[in-house]
């Protein structure tokens, strides 16, 4: 299975990918900001995109929804991985698109669990 990790912070990154492969995981793509990461979704085939809301250049909210507005990428599932803890965050996220939501800061066994649901669907 190979994931999108999409966060400004390169250390959140690291964590995340950290966590993913003492999970069992092994093939990752990276990106900085929602921008690069359509970019990479050009290049690379994803079973599973990660992503952060809070990113320069293109948040992860606008994110989901060029994900969801590509014909090709519209049924790749992502789990949203973020401080934004309000209730009203969580609604907007899941009207735009995101399989799940997880609130930083989290636990390996939370992202393991997150990520089996949203790939078995």
């Amino acid at each position: 299975m190979r994931f999108l990790v999409v966060d400004d912070s390169s250390t959140m990154r690291r964590i995340v990918i950290n966590t993913l492969t003492k999970a069992g995981y092994s093939e990752f793509a990276e990106a900085g900001n929602g921008s690069e990461g359509v970019d990479q979704l050009t290049k690379n085939s994803v079973d599973c995109v990660i992503t952060d809301w809070n990113m320069p250049v293109m948040n992860g909210l606008e994110f989901v929804r060029a994900i969801r507005a590509n014909a090709s990428t519209k049924t790749v599932p992502v789990l949203m991985v973020t401080t934004n803890a309000a209730k009203d965050d969580i609604l907007e996220a899941l009207k735009a698109g995101v399989n799940d939501y997880v609130i930083k800061p989290f636990t390996p066994d939370v992202i393991k669990a997150k990520v089996t649901a949203v790939t078995t669907k």
